[in-house]
């Protein structure tokens, strides 16, 4: 009598290519992103716009995300992963190639500048979230459970490389405004690179044979009845707010600092080296705990434990950015914040998808990232209006008398909204691990069949 056919899970080495291609996708668009943000003030003058101005060079892949974010869901659950990259690589390489064209010497010097590089970011806000939902997709369908958090961890942890990239890279190419050309010539390298890389290398959306039994169910759900299911569980709401807020106060963290710290007198030089560490570390706390959670599975513990420090350490960079002459001080603070709060943005959106199974990763992952975006903008948008102006000697900011702007009034805001996010968090959510479950009943049935998985 034959044995019943069961499940067989088989994993493919060519989905390190795939994991490679998206993280280079991932690192080039967050380059384009934050391009500006490092050099406000030389940008502003090149040019010849207000610091405003310069702040929406970053906000517009905000603002585009929000409305384009549901849009991307359904692409990636619906048309796939291979569809959603491609597209994706194509849409950044064409941003930065208007953003070279907006220096280019045919271009008039006033009239069409500003424009063409704001239509260059557009782009690239349009291919950010084709990318960032990526991470939970790529693991989910190509690695097996037992990699899925570290696969994530490395393909989410590419965008914050390409911000530590862009903190390093622009102050050091960006000396005087007239570098300008250079610099967005510089970024155009990655761009084809990832573009290269994404539309050779991946060939199909999902393997021929599955990793494991969720990758088997990845988009089990259809688009719009996930979306009435995530509305409808309470601990993906309170997820989606409150960690979508912890995104949000990064993202503002990541655009603003230079701004910030300018004003006591900080170089662009050493705003930069701030922006970089807190990478650093956050890359490093995130492979660090990818690792542990993979054989833990401790997705709530740890994800509670570290936001609650990251509020910590927000408040203390709200207190020790108000100090003049004090770097190692502020670059500790800002290590401190990346270590405990950018590292468990792989974690939370693993739990995200935990908490949320049946329904597409891609959906689940979307949702939290669509918010974090409109409270970053929120962000953005409103805490220089709290700020007020200041005219002492001892900036360093390189705009007009009266533009430097003090930010202390700004950063306590944000470390009271981080502060409350993360109370309200590990209060409130509970969940269990439902993809998790999943997969055991599932590998159970298969013994109990006689059919071992591979």
């Amino acid at each position: 009598m034959m044995e019943a056919a069961g499940p067989v899970y088989r994993t493919y080495r060519r989905r390190w290519l795939v994991l490679i291609a998206t993280c280079a996708l991932s690192c080039s668009n967050a380059m384009c992103w934050l391009t500006f943000a490092p050099v406000a003030d030389q940008t502003a003058r090149y040019f010849h716009i207000s610091m405003d101005q310069v702040n929406w060079l970053s906000m517009v892949y905000l603002v585009v995300s929000i409305p384009f974010g549901f849009g991307t869901t359904w692409i990636l659950d619906t048309l796939g992963l291979k569809t959603s990259l491609i597209l994706s690589s194509w849409l950044n390489l064409a941003g930065c190639i208007v953003q070279l064209l907006s220096v280019a010497f045919f271009v008039p010097k006033d009239s069409w500048k500003f424009p063409l590089l704001m239509v260059g970011q557009t782009f690239g806000a349009f291919a950010q979230p084709l990318v960032l939902f990526s991470p939970t997709k790529v693991a989910a369908l190509w690695f097996p459970e037992h990699q899925r958090a570290t696969a994530n961890m490395i393909s989410s942890m590419a965008n914050p490389l390409g911000i530590l990239f862009a903190n390093i890279l622009s102050p050091l190419l960006m000396k005087d405004p007239s570098s300008m050309p250079v610099l967005l010539g510089v970024y155009v390298v990655p761009a084809v690179i990832a573009c290269l890389l994404t539309t050779i290398g991946i060939r199909e959306t999902v393997p021929p044979t599955p990793p494991s039994a969720g990758a088997a169910n990845s988009t089990s759900e259809p688009f719009f009845t996930g979306i009435w299911m995530l509305m409808k569980n309470k601990a993906y709401v309170i997820m989606m707010i409150c960690f979508g807020g912890g995104i949000g106060i990064f993202t503002a963290f990541s655009a603003l600092l230079q701004q910030i710290v300018c004003v006591r007198g900080y170089s662009n030089s050493f705003a930069g080296i701030c922006g970089a560490l807190f990478i650093v570390f956050g890359i490093l706390g995130a492979f660090v705990i990818g690792i542990y959670v993979d054989r833990t599975r401790n997705f709530m513990e740890t994800t509670k434990i570290n936001f609650c420090i990251t509020a910590l350490a927000c408040i203390g960079f709200a207190l020790v950015s108000r100090l003049s002459g004090q770097p190692f001080l502020l670059a500790m603070v800002c290590s401190l914040f990346g270590l405990f709060g950018f590292s468990i943005y792989p974690v939370g959106m693993e739990l995200g998808v935990e908490c949320s199974y049946p329904v597409g990763e891609g959906t689940s992952t979307g949702l939290i990232f669509v918010s974090g975006q409109l409270q970053g903008a929120l962000f953005i948008f409103f805490l220089p209006t709290l700020a007020q102006p200041v005219t002492s000697d001892g900036s360093a900011c390189q705009v007009g008398v009266g533009a430097s702007l003090d930010w202390t009034v700004p950063t306590l805001v944000l470390a009271a909204v981080c502060s409350l996010e993360a109370c309200c968090f590990t209060l409130f959510f509970h969940t269990e691990y439902k993809r998790v479950s999943a997969e055991g009943c599932s590998e159970d049935t298969s013994l109990l069949d006689g059919v071992p998985t591979e």
